[in-house]
This record gives structure tokens, C-alpha cells and sequence, in this order.
């Protein structure tokens, strides 16, 4: 169906109703309509047809303006003289990243194809650690491109075709949105097993009729069974399932098509999570259920945010079915996923590093690939998008650690591979394994719902070869054979660092090498720690002569550091004004609560004390409970307070000697500045880590919290005293 900019229009203008918004979003179809206008699709409809589509997808989900904007200019780096730079001047740095960020074609040269494709996903995948509205829009694209695919060659079909099912479906499933991937995998399955695809739709239309009233008849009976019980308000659909979930049943699990007795589904949407198990109830009392077919995905949540309660049951008419319960909520988001959760709001300020940092904290996985990617970067691209496909995107089994958290794992992993998920440093020092409280070998495969506790030892001799047919995750074996290498340097290692103190002790040095000179000294020649620097001279690259005449500079971290916080302490004794306003006062007595350290962006409320006026504090401080509630008064912001304002957070990391110079380059990297910083030691033998910064906003913080979460030795970052 041919569409116009009025289609799209018609959709975003029941959501975005910001004339400016309006404008930018037409600006980027006028250019983009230009740039493609003597192009043509294999269909052989203008070009523009393409963008557009992805701009409606993008819109259907309620996506911001920036995320329509790039849809529509997703393809004009890669296929139109329009460059990054041109596409930042027009629409600015925000929807630029977005289309750099989706852009397919790559100007390396690649021997392969298969080696072209893996740097391509590789490409995608990093993107999306940096954004994921990268990969929100990428689904968009692959979503309207397989609507399509049937102008396009038999060969080119297969090829799109198997890409789809390997790396966009599984990712439209991580995401939790169910719209996309169910038509992403049906679509594709169609190219990749057509007969297959026939013969499942010709037996789902032949049965359909005689499933369908079943299940009619099923939703009156359940209607009649709830509508006595007091509950406000229900909503009961039926559906047969999608035709790639019947497929992967037929083949994985060897069974003829009239076998699979849950094709059918049944969804009871409700109020409130207390209906939710009030239907359950209801529904096992009048129909039989199946057993070791109930999951409660409302208490343990799945990966990806979804919640239902599921459960198999026999109807009196002896046919099998499963039946999902939920809030209207939960069903939102079951369809949509993380769109759910990103959909634009009207008049909420816009923090794409605030949103990022939600979409993080929600979705799990997405940690573990913001972790793969800092980590990885190294890595051959082969390499990394098959640790992302077999440990991130098809994870399947869902384990817990004695605390309770949720890991999810792929299918087949052993004890060994949930503790190098836990932290590489209890990978290498586990020396033995619970599951459920009783000892198992560390080739065990784990069960779903299976509680893993890890036996570590400090005089654990490590990994060894055997380690790596034990492990079934490629994330385990990387982790496995990067120790192993390691033990294979040990001995350039030593001699390199025997050759350094012999020139110390002929030249009478008399100084004590740390990671924070050796990271300031010799980054640029990638030697980021003195293990690095030792193995550098063993294998004869770096000369003990350059180290030695480096040492001038031995103390310029320090340094800069104590003139740093000299600067930081100075700028805040000197601009006294606080940048907030309180209404019906010119000039009022404020000061800044140093209990919560509040910054532009916070909730705050003002309380009048006796000699020092109105004290500002955070609507979460520490403090509030107790306060007197008459004194206490409304506050706002200004629109533009000119000014730094000190603010304390707190980091669990885990004990490492590049912790500290690692937190001050991000600090310093993101424009922050630092008053005060300390460091110590819990008695789980974590680091604990006090930092003062000074900064202008809220948004400017929770930038810098996202980028300080890449550190891979930190475990959590909390705003100090709330």
C-alpha cells in the first residue's frame, strides 16, 4: 500500500502536538524525499517509500521526534552524498548518532562475506550500547525491508532472510517487543523454509475454524465463571500462536503438527496484580491444569520486563490451551517491550543519558551488553557477535544466586559459566559449585529455577585447558583463554620487570611504579597498567631508557588532582547564588542543604530555620522525615542558573589499584569537576568510594553516571545521603 507524509503526519500528531517538533519532523521528510528523489526501490517505487514506512513503524510506537527523524534519514549517509557532519549542522548532534549510528555500509575492504556481515553486526551492536534508539530504528528498517523482500532476488531472500532470524527477531524478543519479532520471524521463515511455511498455514487454516470456536466458546465460559467474582473490569482474548513458535516446536521438538496441544492461547487482561492471581484461581478451579505448565513471570519478571501469570489447562471439551494473565500494563509492555518504556512523553524534559540509564536499570541484558561491549572492543568481530548471539541474545535458562537475582544464561551452561557471569574474578578462583544446596560437578547443565551458589579459594591455581570444554558460553571461554594467555606472558613479564629494576638500581632510582603513572605515561602506546609495561620490555618494544626518562613526570596525576579540587573549592566559595526562586520573594536568605547536595533537576522543597533562612534540600533527603510539615515550602528551580553546585556520590567497586584513576578520567571527561574524593575498604572486601563533584545540572550527572557504569570494576552508583 503506497503511503504519504500525511500517513505519517495523521499518526504523530495524535501524540506530538509541539509545533516545533512538527516542523523538525517535516524538515527531515523534505530533505530526505530530496536527497532520494532519483532513486528507486527493487519494487520499483520511488525510494523515499522506504524511509517513510520506517518513520510510520517508529511512530506506531510512539518514538520521540529525534527517533521519526532519523527513520527518516537513516539511509541518507550511506546512499546519498549527505554526510554525518552536513546531517549535524541541519538537525544536531542528537539525530545525527542515531543515522551514523544505523548506517549499514562500512568503507573497509573485507575478505569475505561472512567476515562483511560479522563486522556489520558488530558495528550495530556497540551502537546500541551507546543508544539504543540505534537499534530501535534498525528494527524498523528490517521490519518494513522484509514486508518487501519479495522484489529482491531467491539468493538475496535466504541470505536477508537467515539474518533476520539470527540477530533482528532475537533482538526484538531481548527487547520485549513481541509485535515486531513475531512478524520479523514469520515473515522471514516463509524465505528460509517456505514448505515448511505452507504447510503450517495450510493446517492452521484447515483447523482453524474448529480451534477458534473452541476458543470462543472457552472465552464465554471463562466470562461467565469471573462475572460473579466482583471484579471491575476484564478483557479475555483468544489466538492462535505465530507460525515460527509452531515451526521451532515441529522441528526441535520432533512433533507432527496435531501434537502441539498449546497452538492455542487465551489472554485475560485485568486491573491489578491482585486480579491477576484472583483469575488464576478461578481458572484451576473450573478447568484442569497441566502439570509443571504454571509460570509466574509477575513475581520473577523475564529479562526483557515482561510479566504474565502462563498456565496449560485442559477445557471441558478436552482441548488443551494456555492461558496468560496480566494488567493492562503488563500487556503493553508484552507487545511493545522497551518501546513501551521509551515512549515519547509530551512536555517531560528530554535527557536521552537519563533515559539510557533507565532502560539499563529495566533491562538486564542490556547491562551485560553495555559490559560485552567496553570489555570487547578488541576482540575479532566473529568472535564478538557470536558471544552476543549465543550469550545475550539466546539465553534461555533463568537461574538464581542466593541473594534472589534473576541470571540469565544459555541453554546448556554449567556452574563455570554462571560464575564467570557473575565476575571474571570468581570465575578464575571457583573451585567448586551448589545448585539447589547440594554439590554438583562443574559441568552440571543448569535448570531453570536452579539456586547456584560458587565456591571460590584464594589459592585457586586458576583456569586450566580442561576449563574450556566445561564452559558452554563464549563469554566463559574468552574469559577462560585471556587467563590462560596470560600465563603464557608471565614469563616476558618477569623479565621484563627484572630488566627494569636492574637499570633502577644502576641508575640509583629509587621509585615505586604504579598504574596510574603508567596510564598517564603510556596510553598512547596502549600500556595501561604495569603488568602491560613489564611485558612491553620483556618482548623488547619499550625500553627501560623511556621509562626512566618519563620519570619526571611521575607526579602529575597527583598533582593534578590536589590543583583540581583546589580549582573546584574556589569556584564554589565564589558564586554564592543558589539558582533557585522562591515565589513572592526578591532576595531571600537560601542556602543549599549539604545533607543531600540538591542540583537543577531534583525534586526540592525549601524549610525555614531559625538563623539561616531557607535551607534547600532534596525532596528525598535522608533528613525530610523530620521535618516540621508547616515549615516547610514550595521552591523552584531558575530556567538557567548560572552556577556548579557540589554533589555526592557513592561507588561499590570491586578492590583494583586503576579503580581511582579510572573514575577521575571519566569525571574529567565528561566537563565535571572534582572537590573531594576517598576511598575504602568494606568488609565484604569491596571498594567504597566517596566522590564530590561539582556540576550544573542533573542531566550533566546522570551522563556522567552512565559513562562511569562502562568502568568494568564498578558494581553500583548511588546518589550519597537520599
Amino acid at each position: 500500500m503506497q503511503v504519504s507524509y500525511d500517513d505519517l503526519y495523521q499518526i504523530t500528531s495524535q501524540y506530538i502536538h509541539g509545533t516545533n517538533h512538527q516542523e523538525l519532523i517535516k524538515k527531515a521528510y523534505d530533505l530526505a524525499n530530496e536527497l532520494h528523489k532519483n532513486q528507486h526501490r527493487q519494487t520499483g517505487e520511488p525510494y523515499i517509500i522506504h524511509p517513510l514506512n520506517v518513520a510510520i513503524i517508529l511512530a506506531e510506537l510512539h518514538a520521540g521526534p529525534a527517533t521519526i527523524c532519523a527513520g527518516l534519514l537513516h539511509d541518507t549517509v550511506e546512499d546519498t552524498f549527505e554526510t554525518a557532519e552536513d546531517l549535524e549542522k541541519s538537525f544536531g548532534e542528537d539525530i545525527a548518532s542515531i543515522v551514523e549510528g544505523v548506517t549499514k555500509i562500512s568503507q573497509m575492504k573485507f575478505a569475505t562475506l561472512e567476515q562483511k556481515q560479522a563486522e556489520n553486526h558488530q558495528h550495530m551492536l556497540i551502537a546500541m550500547a551507546k543508544d539504543i534508539r540505534v537499534i530501535i530504528v534498525k528494527l524498523a528498517d528490517r521490519l518494513h525491508n522484509i514486508r518487501t523482500l519479495g522484489a529482491l532476488p531467491q539468493e538475496k531472500q535466504k541470505r536477508i532472510a537467515n539474518e533476520t532470524l539470527e540477530i533482528y527477531a532475537p533482538l526484538a524478543h531481548k527487547l520485549g517487543m513481541f509485535q515486531i519479532k513475531a512478524e520479523l520471524e514469520d515473515t522471514a521463515l516463509k524465505y528460509v523454509e517456505p514448505i515448511w511455511h505452507a504447510k503450517i498455514i495450510s493446517q492452521i487454516k484447515s483447523n482453524s475454524s474448529v480451534r477458534l470456536n473452541s476458543i470462543d466458546h472457552t472465552i464465554d465460559e471463562i466470562k461467565d465463571y469471573l462475572a460473579p467474582q466482583q471484579i471491575p473490569h476484564f478483557e479475555i482474548k483468544g489466538r492462535i500462536k505465530n507460525t515460527y513458535s509452531i515451526y521451532k516446536k515441529m522441528i526441535n521438538q520432533n512433533k507432527a503438527f496435531e501434537d502441539i496441544y498449546d497452538i492455542l492461547a487465551i489472554r485475560i487482561i485485568v486491573n491489578t496484580i491482585g486480579e491477576c492471581y484472583q483469575v488464576l484461581g478461578i481458572i484451576h478451579a473450573h478447568y484442569t491444569p497441566v502439570p509443571k505448565r504454571f509460570k509466574d513471570y509477575i513475581a520473577v519478571p523475564k529479562p526483557n520486563m515482561y510479566q504474565s501469570l502462563h498456565t496449560t489447562v485442559i477445557s471441558n471439551e478436552g482441548l488443551i490451551f494456555e492461558v496468560q494473565i496480566r494488567t493492562e500494563e503488563m500487556d503493553r509492555v508484552a507487545e511493545l517491550g522497551v518501546a513501551a518504556h521509551w515512549a515519547y512523553k509530551e512536555n517531560v524534559e528530554y535527557s536521552k543519558e537519563k533515559e539510557q540509564f533507565e532502560i539499563a536499570s529495566k533491562l538486564k541484558w542490556y547491562k551485560d551488553l553495555l559490559e560485552y561491549s567496553n570489555e570487547d572492543k578488541q576482540a575479532e568481530a566473529k568472535e564478538f557477535v557470536e558471544s552476543i548471539k549465543e550469550d545475550i541474545l539466546t539465553s534461555n535458562v533463568y537461574v538464581y544466586t542466593p541473594t534472589g537475582e534473576v541470571i540469565a544464561l544459555a541453554k546448556g551452561a554449567t556452574p563455570l559459566d554462571f560464575a564467570y557471569k557473575i565476575h571474571t574474578n570468581i570465575g578464575n578462583k571457583t573451585v567448586g559449585a551448589l545448585v539447589n544446596q547440594k554439590i554438583v560437578p562443574l559441568d552440571y547443565e543448569l535448570q531453570n529455577g536452579d539456586i547456584i551458589s560458587i565456591k571460590t579459594s584464594k589459592n585457586s591455581f586458576g583456569p586450566s585447558e580442561n576449563w574450556l570444554k566445561i564452559a558452554k558460553t563464549s563469554h566463559a571461554k574468552h574469559k577462560i583463554k585471556s587467563f590462560l594467555n596470560k600465563q603464557n606472558r608471565d614469563v616476558l613479564e618477569a623479565n621484563g620487570k627484572s630488566s627494569l629494576e636492574e637499570d633502577f638500581r644502576i641508575n640509583k632510582i629509587n621509585f615505586e611504579l604504579d598504574d596510574a603513572f603508567v596510564e598517564a605515561q603510556f596510553s598512547k602506546n596502549n600500556i595501561h597498567s604495569i603488568e602491560d609495561l613489564y611485558y612491553e620490555i620483556g618482548k623488547g618494544n619499550l625500553s627501560t631508557k623511556t621509562v626512566i626518562n618519563r620519570l619526571t613526570d611521575k607526579n602529575v596525576h597527583a598533582e593534578s588532582l590536589v590543583k583540581q579540587m583546589e580549582r573546584s573549592k574556589k569556584i564554589l566559595t565564589t558564586n554564592s547564588e543558589t539558582g533557585v526562586v522562591v515565589e513572592g520573594l526578591s532576595n531571600p536568605q537560601l542556602k543549599l542543604g549539604s545533607c543531600c547536595n540538591p542540583i537543577p533537576g531534583d525534586p526540592i522543597m525549601g524549610y525555614v530555620t531559625k538563623g539561616y533562612g531557607i535551607v534547600i534540600h532534596h525532596q528525598n533527603c535522608k533528613n525530610a522525615s523530620s521535618f516540621a510539615k508547616e515549615r516547610l515550602i514550595h521552591l523552584d528551580w531558575a530556567t538557567n542558573p548560572n552556577r556548579k553546585y557540589p554533589v555526592c556520590i557513592k561507588i561499590t567497586a570491586v578492590t583494583h589499584s586503576n579503580l581511582l584513576v579510572e573514575i577521575m578520567n571519566v569525571v574529567s571527561a565528561n566537563g565535571l569537576s572534582i572537590l573531594a574524593i576517598n576511598a575504602n575498604n568494606n568488609q565484604n572486601l569491596q571498594t567504597i568510594v566517596k566522590l564530590k563533584v561539582l556540576t550544573s545540572s542533573l542531566m550533566d550527572l546522570e551522563k556522567m553516571i552512565v559513562n562511569m557504569k562502562k568502568i568494568r570494576y564498578i558494581d553500583h552508583i548511588e546518589r550519597d545521603n537520599l
